[in-house]
């Protein structure tokens, strides 16, 4: 079967890091092939043709500007019609909205993948709910639950993101990245990794962090993640402020933009995201539950199908003092934060193991595919 996958590829965040993940272990479902369609030449095609997949450049579209959205639809087109696809994938409304249209008007098989709950209230959800694909999949059950305000009575299924659950070298990083930061061995490294924007929980985590001054426990908190538009750039500074108010200068560590997520992972001893909205699904806090890391995070959205008392802690939404409770008692136990260190890696493998995922949507595909043909 093959898959064509189109999405916009200016940024990279979770919905790229499964693009790339399905394109890297393609071969753990050999039943299906991934083909990739993508607007913006930057981080994401460069990684998908390092991988060794098809990739097809749309050239920069923006809705803004309309000829850049004729000529992208008509280089889709030439695609569609000198390749053969069994499915066409959009991911996200914005590439439902801008080429589902042309998608149905070369006669292929339109899917839609959501890595978001939607409402259907913004004018991006009522525009792509126009175009009503065949199949619908969510990231997670919490984003499968949106997809019927959008496309009632479509068939649907959840998908949750494949990952790249190998390569646990957790001693030899540990040693090397410490050391690389100026981290002593006898730290608490507590990790967030987000994209930088106000939902992930930044303040929320530093006010807490702000309350664990006191401790005899020597601890340092490793900030991840870069700016990518504008408002993220203003986002940051006022972060950097804040923690310079709070006093944590000298415990607060920005380390921007990485590629070495893993390494940092087993540097670290604690990962805490505090979210003020729900996400989709989650997949940084699966990553740290295969690095072996209890995860504290806020009982909303995705999180809830991921985080259980085995493998971290799940903390009241807004609520600081909960959220110090729970830092706290990982801080000080050693014992805590390997005993559900090791539950983590069970976890996060019963829920993204690449192959079992990758197998569900190959079934999902080819239920389409089959109604189809005996259309």
């Amino acid at each position: 079967m093959r898959v064509l996958h189109v999405n916009s590829g200016n940024l990279y965040g979770g919905v790229e890091t499964i693009l790339v993940t399905l394109a890297r272990m393609r071969a753990l479902c050999p039943s299906m092939k991934p083909h990739y369609a993508v607007c913006h030449e930057g981080r994401l095609s460069r990684e998908l043709m390092e991988a060794g997949v098809p990739v097809y450049q749309l050239g920069r579209v923006r809705i803004s500007r309309p000829w850049t959205v004729w000529r992208g639809r008509r280089r889709l087109r030439q695609v569609l019609q000198r390749e053969r696809f069994d499915l066409v994938v959009c991911h996200m409304p914005w590439s439902l909205a801008v080429f589902g249209k042309t998608v149905r008007g070369t006669g292929g098989k339109l899917g839609f993948w959501a890595h978001s709950f939607h409402p259907g209230r913004i004018w991006l959800e009522r525009w792509a709910r126009r175009m009503v694909p065949d199949l619908a999949i969510g990231n997670s059950r919490f984003t499968e639950a949106g997809l019927t305000n959008l496309f009632p009575g479509v068939p649907h299924g959840v998908v949750y993101p494949p990952l790249e659950l190998a390569g646990r070298d957790e001693a030899g990083y540990r040693s090397s990245v410490r050391k690389q930061l100026g981290v002593t061995d006898d730290s608490v490294i507590i990790i967030q990794v987000s994209r930088m924007e106000e939902c992930k929980g930044h303040r929320l985590h530093l006010e807490a962090l702000a309350q664990l001054q006191h401790l005899d426990t020597p601890w340092v908190c490793w900030i991840v993640g870069g700016a990518q538009r504008p408002e993220e750039e203003k986002y940051l500074d006022q972060l950097k402020s804040t923690a310079e108010k709070l006093g944590l200068s000298k415990r607060v560590m920005f380390l921007g933009q990485r590629t070495d997520v893993r390494r940092l992972l087993a540097g670290a001893d604690i990962f805490c995201q505090p979210n003020q909205t729900p996400d989709s699904f989650g997949m940084v806090f699966v990553e740290a539950l295969w690095a072996s890391r209890p995860v504290v995070t806020t009982a909303l959205g995705g999180a809830l199908e991921i985080i259980d008392d085995s493998c971290g802690t799940l903390v009241e939404p807004g609520n600081v003092a909960s959220l110090v409770e729970a830092l706290l008692r990982l801080i000080e136990s050693p014992e805590l934060r390997s005993q559900q260190g090791r539950a983590g890696i069970a976890r996060a493998s019963s829920l993204c193991d690449p192959a079992r995922q990758m197998r569900t949507l190959s079934e999902l595909s080819s239920e389409v595919s089959a109604k189809a043909s005996h259309l």
